[in-house]
Order: C-alpha cells, then sequence, then structure tokens
C-alpha cells in the first residue's frame, strides 16, 4: 500500500462510526462510562473534599483526571485490535481497498469521541461550582482541553498496543503499564529520587506534569506538542504493526517494504523529538487562561530573575494537616512559584518539602533558618486539637536568605462575620525578598577582607559561673570565632573573663553597657556571656542567650561582621521632630524629674536597624549628611526653609527619598477622636515631585486578624487562649 498518499476522510468518518456503533452495541461501553462519571464524582466530593475547600474551582475535578483517564482509555482500547485479531475479522480488514494509515485514524478518531462524551458528562461539576461562587473559566477550558489532549495521547499508545496481541487482558495490562509509565516518570515519586536537573527532565517527559500546567490555566505550546509527539508516533508504530501483516516478508519486494516503513517511523519518532527539543528553550509560547492573569508575572519580576548571576533557590515548606483556612493556599503558592521557576531558568530552583513527614529536615531549616513550626487550631465534629505545621518559604541566594511565614504571606479580611483568608501579594513579596538577598549577597570572604587592620571579635565570658547550656554555647562561639579569624589577617578572635577584673567590669559597663547577667532569681550568683565585634569606630554587641543553635550563632557573628565593615549596609537615615520636652515639676528634685518623651518611629528604627545603619538626622543648617544613602521623612514638624531646601538638594543629587505623609493626624483621649492638620509646607514639596497628599480619612471595616492558640501553663494548670496576629 501506499503510504505517502493523504488520508482519505470518509474512510476515517466509515470506520469511526463502526466502532461506536460497536461500543455502544453492547453495554461495556455504557458501563465504562458510567463508572468513570461514579468515581470522578466520588473523588470530587469526598476524596478531595470539595466543600470543605471553599474554594469555587475545579482543580479537584482535575487532579485526578489523569489518573482516571489512564483507566478509562485502556479499558476502551483494550479491544480495538485485539478483538479484531481474535475474531479473525483483522484479516478482512487488510483486504479491504482501505489504506492501514486510514484503519487506524478511524479508530483513533472513535477513542477521541468516547474521551469527549465522558468529559461532557463531568460539564455539570463546573456548572455547579459557578452557581455557588465566581468561577474562573479560565482553569476550567485549559482543563478541559489538556483531559481531551491526554486522553487522545493515551488513546494511540492503546491502539498501539492493542494491534500487537489478541488478547484484550493483555492489551489492558499493557496498555496501563506503558501509559502509567509516562505518567509516573514524571510524578513526585520519581523526581524526588534523582538530583534537581534529572527530576525537571523527568517532569518534561510525564504526561501527567504536563497536564498540571494546562488544568491550571496555563496552556503552553510546548505541552501540546509533546501530546502531539507521542500520539504521532504511537499512531506510526500502530500504521507498522498492520502494514507488516499485510506485505509478504518472504519476498525481497516485501521485505523492502518493511524496511522502509521502519525507517520512515523511525524518522517520524526522530522529529518528534527533535521538535520537543527545539522548542524546549522556548518560554514565550504560552497564554494565561485565568481572568486576572494570575500566572503572567509582572515585568519588572521577570527582569529581576532574569539578571540573576547565582542560582537562587525558593524552599518550599508546607505542612499536610495545618488550618483548613491556610490550607487552600497551598495550591495557589505552588502556582506562583512554578511560574517563577519557568520565568527564571536556568538560575531559579524550587522545593517543596514537609517537615513534619522528615525530622531531619525539620531540624536542619530549624539550624540554618529558625524555622520552627506554628501551632494551628483545627476542629471536626468530634474533636478540637492543636497541630504544630509549617507555612514558610524561604528565599535563597549564596549565603543570604529571607524566610516569609504565614504572617508574611496571608491577609484575612471579614466577610459576614467570618474570617477570609487569601494570599497577600505573592508575586510581590518574593520579588522584593529576591531583590533583597540578591543585592546584599557577597561572600563571608569578602566581608573580612574590607575589614580594617585592627578588627576583631571579643567574647566577654566567664566559663566557671555558667548556667545549664551556655558550655556548649561558649563552645560554638569559639569555632566560629576562630574560623572566621582564620580567614584573613585583619581579623582576630580572643576571649576574656572579666569576672576578676573590676576596672574591665567598669569599662564593659560604661563603655558597652555590659554587665553580669544574673543566675539565679535574686541574682546570688552572676556570669559574663557577651559578643563585642569592633571595627575601627564601629561597634556591635552580639547578646545570646542560651537558645540559640550553631547556625543562630554563626549568623548573628557574620551579621555583626557586616555591619562594622564599612560600605556593607545602607546607611538610612530617620528625620523626624524631636519631641517636645515635659514641664519641669518646681517641687521635685532634679532626679526625680519626668524623663523626657521618647522620639517617634521607634519601632520603625529598631526594625531597620537589622538590616540597614540607621540613624537620625537633623537638616536645619540646610543639608542632609552626605553619607546618608535614603532619607525617611515623617511627622517632621514645621520645616523651615533650610530643611527643605537640604531635603530637595538630596533628591535632586540622587537621593532616595521616602515620605510618611498623611493630611491629617487622628489622636484619641477622653473626649474621642479628633483630626489635627499636618504640614502644609511639606506638602507643597512632595507636589512638586508630583505626589499629591489628598484630603480625606479611609476606615476600613474588613480587615481582621488571623487567631493563633497560644497555651499558657500557670502552676499545675494549663490555659489555652486565642491570641489575634
Amino acid at each position: 500500500m501506499n503510504q505517502t498518499m493523504s488520508p482519505s476522510w470518509s474512510a476515517i468518518r466509515t470506520i469511526a462510526r463502526k466502532e461506536l456503533r460497536a461500543a455502544f452495541a453492547s453495554p461495556v461501553a455504557l458501563l465504562f462510562l458510567g463508572g468513570f462519571l461514579v468515581v470522578t464524582l466520588f473523588t470530587f466530593f469526598t476524596g478531595a473534599r470539595f466543600f470543605a475547600r471553599g474554594l469555587a474551582d475545579v482543580r479537584p475535578l482535575f487532579e485526578w483526571l489523569p489518573v482516571l483517564l489512564l483507566f478509562l482509555v485502556s479499558a476502551l482500547t483494550m479491544r480495538s485490535w485485539a478483538d479484531e485479531r481474535k475474531m479473525g475479522t483483522l484479516e478482512v480488514l487488510a483486504t479491504l481497498p482501505i489504506r492501514s494509515r486510514d484503519l487506524v485514524l478511524g479508530k483513533f478518531v472513535a477513542v477521541v469521541q468516547l474521551v469527549g462524551l465522558a468529559l461532557v458528562l463531568t460539564l455539570p461539576l463546573p456548572w455547579m461550582v459557578a452557581s455557588l461562587g465566581a468561577l474562573d473559566p479560565g482553569p476550567v477550558v485549559g482543563g478541559y482541553v489538556g483531559a481531551l489532549l491526554l486522553g487522545a495521547t493515551y488513546g494511540a499508545i492503546g491502539l498501539a498496543v492493542s494491534a500487537r496481541t489478541d488478547n484484550q487482558v493483555v492489551a489492558l495490562i499493557s496498555t496501563l503499564g506503558v501509559a502509567g509509565a509516562f505518567v509516573l516518570i514524571g510524578s513526585e515519586v520519581a523526581t524526588n529520587l534523582v538530583g534537581h536537573e534529572a527530576g525537571e527532565l523527568l517532569a518534561a517527559l510525564g504526561l501527567g506534569a504536563r497536564f498540571e500546567s494546562i488544568e491550571r490555566g496555563v496552556f503552553d505550546v510546548r505541552d501540546a506538542v509533546y501530546y502531539g509527539s507521542i500520539a504521532t508516533v504511537a499512531l506510526a508504530l500502530n500504521v507498522l504493526a498492520l502494514e507488516q501483516e499485510r506485505l509478504d516478508r518472504q519476498s525481497p519486494a516485501g521485505r523492502a517494504a518493511v524496511r522502509r516503513l521502519r525507517t520512515t517511523t523511525a524518522l517520524i519518532a526522530v522529529n518528534a523529538v527533535l521538535a520537543n527539543v527545539w522548542l524546549a528553550p522556548v518560554q514565550s509560547a504560552r497564554v494565561d487562561l485565568t481572568a486576572s492573569g494570575e500566572y503572567s508575572l509582572d515585568a519588572v519580576t521577570v527582569a529581576t530573575l532574569q539578571a540573576l548571576d547565582e542560582p537562587l533557590t525558593i524552599e518550599a515548606y508546607f505542612s499536610e494537616r495545618t488550618h483548613p483556612l491556610l490550607s487552600p493556599l497551598v495550591s495557589q503558592i505552588r502556582d506562583v512559584l512554578e511560574e517563577v521557576r519557568i520565568k527564571g531558568a536556568p538560575n531559579v530552583r524550587v522545593t517543596f518539602a514537609d517537615p513534619n513527614a522528615d525530622d531531619a529536615i525539620a531540624a536542619r531549616i530549624q539550624e540554618d533558618y529558625g524555622i520552627s513550626s506554628v501551632p494551628f487550631q483545627v476542629s471536626d465534629r468530634t474533636q478540637q486539637a492543636v497541630v504544630n505545621s509549617y507555612f514558610h518559604l524561604v528565599v535563597r541566594y549564596g549565603d543570604e536568605f529571607e524566610v516569609l511565614g504565614f504572617q508574611d504571606l496571608i491577609e484575612v479580611h471579614l466577610d459576614a462575620d467570618e474570617p477570609r483568608v487569601r494570599l497577600r501579594n505573592l508575586e510581590y513579596d518574593l520579588t522584593r525578598a529576591v531583590r533583597r538577598v540578591s543585592r546584599e549577597f557577597q561572600s563571608i570572604d569578602a566581608v573580612i577582607a574590607a575589614l580594617p587592620s585592627d578588627a576583631t571579635i571579643t567574647l566577654y565570658a566567664s566559663p566557671d559561673t555558667f548556667p545549664e547550656g551556655f558550655d556548649e554555647l561558649a563552645t560554638w562561639v569559639r569555632e566560629v570565632g576562630s574560623d572566621l579569624s582564620s580567614r584573613g589577617t585583619s581579623l582576630r578572635f580572643t576571649e576574656v573573663d572579666p569576672s576578676a577584673d573590676a576596672a574591665l567590669q567598669q569599662r564593659l559597663q560604661q563603655e558597652l553597657a555590659i554587665r553580669p547577667l544574673a543566675v539565679d532569681l535574686f541574682a546570688t550568683e552572676t556570669f559574663y556571656f557577651d559578643i563585642v565585634v569592633r571595627a575601627g569606630d564601629r561597634v556591635v554587641r552580639v547578646v545570646p542567650r542560651g537558645e540559640e543553635s550553631e547556625g543562630d550563632v554563626r549568623r548573628s557573628m557574620e551579621a555583626a561582621l557586616r555591619r562594622v565593615t564599612p560600605g556593607q549596609l545602607t546607611t538610612v537615615g530617620l528625620l523626624t521632630e524631636p519631641p517636645e520636652a515635659l514641664p519641669a515639676n518646681p517641687n521635685l528634685p532634679p532626679q526625680f524629674q519626668p524623663p523626657p518623651r521618647a522620639p517617634e518611629y521607634r519601632l520603625l528604627e529598631r526594625l531597620l536597624a537589622s538590616n540597614y545603619e540607621v540613624e537620625r538626622v537633623s537638616v536645619e543648617d540646610g543639608r542632609v549628611p552626605g553619607h546618608i544613602d535614603t532619607l525617611i521623612v515623617g511627622k517632621p514638624g514645621e520645616l523651615t526653609p533650610n530643611a527643605l531646601f537640604a531635603i530637595d538638594q538630596f533628591v535632586m543629587r540622587g537621593g532616595a527619598l521616602v515620605a510618611l505623609a498623611g493630611h491629617a493626624e487622628v489622636e484619641a483621649d477622653a473626649q474621642g477622636l479628633r483630626t489635627r492638620s499636618l504640614e502644609a509646607d511639606w506638602h507643597e514639596l512632595l507636589a512638586h515631585y508630583g505626589v499629591v497628599v489628598e484630603a480625606g480619612l479611609a476606615l476600613d471595616t474588613q480587615s481582621a486578624t488571623f487567631p493563633v492558640p497560644v497555651r499558657e501553663r500557670r502552676g499545675s494548670v494549663v490555659l489555652e487562649r486565642m491570641e489575634l496576629l
């Protein structure tokens, strides 16, 4: 037969109608379709706990489809050629004036139509979900398109397997084995057994892994081409099997024809592989089907990821059992992280782990990142309990990292007096973390090399009077200090015991506010344990208190070294109005006069001090100090012309300005709430930069806090209460 001619569509339609009539002539097809629908409904409502999830989506339907369709299509295709061979009708078909290609395509079209019918039977599910909430149609359309492509691929594999045997059971088991291997090879079970690069390759070969991308609402041309490639190769193998039976392989002409067919089939397979290899680097052939563009990363995020010079790792730690309001967010985080991985390839790696399932992981992240489980209260019809679970992301770049806990990732709103939890702005939080760790990344060796020649790390400790737990802590400090000092000639590590030197004790108290720590309640026994990092006139004090791990000690000491190294940290200037002095009481001696009022933004100052050099500045002399990189202006009071000129000149020379500005300040007292108008001159300067501070107040009626259980022991009684975060 000449297989190079175009297919006969009339013959294909005839064969497809014949197959469909044969399928519905017996109850076999109805039983398979009915069983598929029953199992689908069961997994959707019971296995995936649809009503407990509280989300208006049909993701649980598509999560199970790769497995359900595998069994359905294997059952539908097991009799396609095996039954023809067993009944002896295959020889009749071989003698008809119909090409093998048309026979194969006709049966393939019939299988695809049956798969389509099975999917149509599930359409009431998204219709029902849409009636319960706002259903995004994008993932639904993507899921059904992906399911049809996956079912067609299964069908092509099943037909190729069925053409090699006359036993339906053998055809069923073989199809399950071959197609199931393509699903298993890309699953987490397989990818977790190998390294990162090999795992990515296996995921790219897996039919189920490809389907996950489509069903979440992202249609990738590469996924469609991959499904089409496997189906094309399987159909070509099917044609080859039929043609070899039609040809007389005992004659020279028949053997030559078989060689040509095998060569053609091999070329089809090679071209299919080359097409996928050629398309693999193409990242732009993707369409976000979601209504809100949920999986379309902002251009700033993409540019940040693609500008990375070193590998970036995002480690996701989520417990299988967690707070019921947090559980639905895990799949959303997975989707966003997958987009980040794709856009940042090859420098971005994403890993997932459940520390509750692996004590080694729990110990490692506690040691390396200071991450511990969070207690959440969970309840059902029969019990209430507190589970310790993880809900953390770690963004790591070189030796820099940032941890995002659930407080950083979620926001809570009140909806009809019920708290609703959703992701705050995951893409923004990730981009901010990536920019911070990539900007601040510098090896500790480079930091030590930049230190002045007189840099020291000094441990002031009195080991003879250590309480329990501090001996091990002191050992860690000595090991870390010795290791750091061995990396450069400009850094020395020393240990001093001040307990026998009264002059040293006085100097430490006066210069560094170092005092002995009490062992017992009445301070009958004391001890010293302080670390002082000094470089020139820069001094940073590190105060461990016995609960740190070795990793915590190393991170604290390295952070102190960065703080004392010139040029390592951005210098932030904080400009606020000096606090008003309290009126003196003439009836009291000086030592009993009220203390001066504390300045504003003390909490902000402490938070910024962990990552920046922060100092309060005055600009009354008409200039901002030259070493200030970023100026924060908040509640500056009445600014003089000199102060306004200084701020304006700072911005003009390229300085970064953060303006904490409002039109009015709300004051609360016993008489109620009232507003006080704020800085007019300051607002005029901001208007010159294009920033308009409008009059008005906003009242947020939806913000809510997240309830977290806290256990407190009072004697022999354990009290449990809820704290709002």
